[in-house]
């Protein structure tokens, strides 16, 4: 089955609101691949200037990450009635640095996720291990752990709104990434553990992004893999010729 590529830039905690416009403005005016899909996910304070520059663009605006509830005493959050009120269609949740530096759970990560779904924006669920647990030759059982519970009560007809991103997490910003080979042979894994949970037809629609290291000079071979359908991208997508080489990969 035929998948579109996600081509995705998390900004993380870098650009002024006034560095993110000028950045969104490059993002929309690049040339991409039929069948190719653009995204950036700014931080929460530049979401509002950079949804101006792209509204009725075919960028996709994506948030870094929500609260788990709608409203409250729940200083410092974000909720997802502000986020959806700005133009934001997707979110990404459980990425590495939330849940290792800021100790999220499979169980908050699914919580927000199953919130977010309710509110009809899609979700980028973040997957991956750690370099400890791929030498001790538990990559697998680690992101199977990892799906089964950040989808926990997600059924069939919802996944057509997740998109599952692996990123191990030795690769994000060491400049190490995986190799072509070691990414298929996980992102085969996932899809598998996929058709299990759901079904076969649910695994083959389902866009497995690989992020870790992504950069211009790799991601080529990485998305020639018949597993991997495009790349959640950090550093890279930050400078503006880098993120377009990668978009158009294929060009």
């Amino acid at each position: 089955m035929a998948r579109d590529y996600l081509m995705a830039g998390n900004w993380k905690m870098n650009k002024t609101p006034s560095e993110a416009k000028a950045l969104a403005e490059a993002v929309k005016a690049m040339p991409k691949g039929e069948g190719t899909r653009k995204m950036v996910a700014p931080s929460f304070v530049c979401i509002p200037a950079v949804a101006e520059v792209l509204a009725g663009s075919d960028v996709e605006l994506a948030a870094q990450n929500m609260s788990s509830v709608e409203d409250g005493a729940h200083t410092g959050e974000t909720s997802v009635l502000m986020l959806k009120e700005l133009g934001v269609s997707s979110v990404i949740l459980g990425h590495s640095e939330r849940r290792h530096i800021y100790g999220e759970s499979d169980e908050f990560i699914n919580a927000k996720a199953k919130l977010a779904l309710q509110h009809g924006l899609d979700v980028v669920l973040c997957i991956g291990e750690t370099l400890e647990e791929r030498e001790a030759g538990k990559a697998n059982d680690v992101c199977f752990a990892q799906l089964e519970g950040g989808l926990a009560g997600i059924d069939a007809a919802q996944m057509a709104k997740i998109v599952i991103a692996y990123e191990p997490v030795w690769a994000i910003g060491t400049g190490k990434t995986a190799t072509p080979a070691d990414a298929q042979a996980v992102h085969e894994a996932c899809r598998g553990k996929i058709a299990e949970l759901y079904s076969q037809s649910v695994a083959d629609a389902v866009i497995i992004q690989y992020g870790g290291s992504v950069k211009p000079g790799n991601v080529a071979e990485l998305m020639s893999q018949k597993d991997i359908d495009g790349a959640l991208v950090g550093g890279a997508s930050l400078d503006a010729e880098s993120f377009a080489s990668i978009v158009a990969f294929d060009k």
